[in-house]
C-alpha cells in the first residue's frame, strides 16, 4: 500500500513508521460512515494485517468534533421509505468490518475523541487499544430514532458491569471518558491536546510502550455514583417495570431517566431490552452480530425508523409519532418478529458463524 492514498478522500490511508493510519475524513458530517468508507477501511485492514512492515493500526477522525457520529442515517431513512436493500447491504459489510476489528491480529488503536456514536462505536470500541479524552461523548442513541443498537453495541453493552449497559442502551445517553472506562467501552484516558504527540510517538514504537507516557486519570463521571439505583431499577423484567421503578426510586436523576426513556420509540425500547439480554448468552461477537443484523433488517421495514429519523434529522421537529405510541401496545409477539430468521440467502455470514444461531 502506498504511504498516502487519496483515491477516495472520505477515508485517508497512510503508513507512518510501522503504523497504518486510518483517518475518517468527512468532518462536516462528523465523519459519518458511508458504504464506500466501510469497504475502504476493511480493505486496508486486510492488507495491513498481512503486511510485515505494519505492526499496528490507528484510527482517528478528521477535525475536532469527533471520531465518528455513526452511519449515514439520512440514507437509511431514504432507503426505508423506498423499500430498497441498500441499508441491508451496508450493514452486512459494516458488521463484517466490526468483526474484523475485534479479531484483528495486530494492535488496533482507536482515538475516541469527541463524538463517538453508533457506527463510530463499531469502528472503535471493538479495538484492542481504545483511547478517550475529556471531549469524548460515547453513545448508542438508536432508541431515539426508532432503531436498535447494532454494530456489536448490544454485545458491548451486555458486558458492561451490572445494569449500566441496559441503562445506556435504553436511554441512548452519551457518556464521557470516566464512564466509558467504567462501562468497558474504552481502555485509556489521554488529554485531547496530547493526541498529536501520541500519534507521532506511535509511528515509532508499539502502543503498549507508548501509552503509559500519555495515559492519565479523567475527571469523575456520573454513573459510579448512580450504580445503586441503576442496578436495582434495570434488573426488572420489562421496560414498563424498569420505568415504574425509576419513577418511584425517589432520586431526581432516576425520575429524569424515566422521562428520557418514555420519549423513545416503545417498540425500539422493548426490542433493545430483549437484544441486550439475549446478547449476553450468545457467546462471541459474531453470534451477536448475526442477531443484530436480523433485528436491523426487520427494523428497516418497521414504521418507527422512518419516523424517528424524520423527527430528529430531516424535519427536526423533535416530535416523533411512534407506532404504536405506548409501551403497553407493544406485544411480546411484536418484539419476537424482530428476531426472526431472514431466510438462507439473507442471513449474515461471518467466519465463525457459518452455522449461525437459530
Amino acid at each position: 500500500m502506498k504511504s498516502e492514498d487519496a483515491v477516495d478522500d472520505t477515508v485517508l490511508l497512510a503508513v507512518e513508521g510501522r503504523t497504518g493510519l486510518i483517518t475518517l475524513n468527512r468532518p462536516k458530517a462528523l465523519n459519518a460512515l458511508t458504504h464506500p468508507m466501510v469497504l475502504r477501511i476493511d480493505e486496508a485492514l486486510l492488507t495491513w494485517e498481512r503486511d510485515p512492515a505494519v505492526d499496528q493500526v490507528l484510527i482517528r477522525g478528521a477535525g475536532e468534533r469527533g471520531l465518528c457520529a455513526g452511519g449515514d442515517i439520512r440514507a437509511i431513512h431514504d432507503d426505508a421509505k423506498a423499500g430498497t436493500s441498500a441499508s441491508a447491504d451496508f450493514w452486512r459489510d459494516e458488521y463484517r468490518l466490526n468483526a474484523r476489528i475485534a479479531r484483528f491480529r495486530k494492535p488496533y488503536v482507536a482515538l475516541m475523541d469527541g463524538i463517538v456514536m453508533g457506527g463510530g462505536v463499531g469502528v472503535s470500541a471493538h479495538g484492542s487499544v481504545r483511547v478517550v479524552t475529556e471531549r469524548s461523548r460515547v453513545a448508542m442513541p438508536e432508541t431515539g430514532i426508532g432503531f436498535v443498537p447494532d454494530v456489536g453495541g448490544t454485545y458491548l453493552l451486555g458486558r458492561a458491569p451490572g445494569q449500566l449497559g441496559t441503562h445506556l442502551a435504553l436511554t441512548g445517553a452519551a457518556v464521557g471518558a470516566a464512564d466509558a472506562l467504567l462501562c468497558g467501552l474504552a481502555d485509556h484516558f489521554v488529554p485531547a491536546d496530547r493526541l498529536p504527540e501520541l500519534t507521532a510517538a506511535l509511528a515509532g514504537s508499539p502502543a503498549h510502550e507508548v501509552l503509559p507516557r500519555f495515559a492519565g486519570t479523567p475527571a469523575p463521571g456520573e454513573l459510579a455514583g448512580r450504580r445503586d439505583w441503576i442496578d436495582r431499577c434495570y434488573a426488572a423484567d420489562t421496560v414498563e417495570e424498569i420505568v415504574e421503578r425509576l419513577l418511584t426510586e425517589g432520586d431526581p436523576a432516576a425520575k429524569e431517566t424515566a422521562e428520557t426513556i418514555l420519549a423513545k420509540s416503545p417498540t425500539s425500547l422493548k426490542v433493545t431490552l430483549a437484544a441486550v439480554r439475549r446478547a449476553r448468552g450468545l457467546g462471541p461477537l459474531e453470534q451477536v452480530l448475526v442477531q443484530e443484523y436480523r433485528v436491523s433488517c426487520h427494523a428497516l421495514r418497521a414504521p418507527d425508523l422512518v419516523e424517528g429519523v424524520r423527527a430528529q434529522v430531516v424535519d427536526k421537529d423533535r416530535d416523533p409519532r411512534w407506532s404504536p405510541p405506548a409501551l403497553a401496545d407493544v406485544s411480546d409477539e411484536d418484539v419476537e418478529r424482530f428476531f426472526a430468521r431472514l431466510g438462507p440467502d439473507r442471513e449474515l455470514r461471518l467466519p465463525s458463524t457459518a452455522e449461525a444461531a437459530h
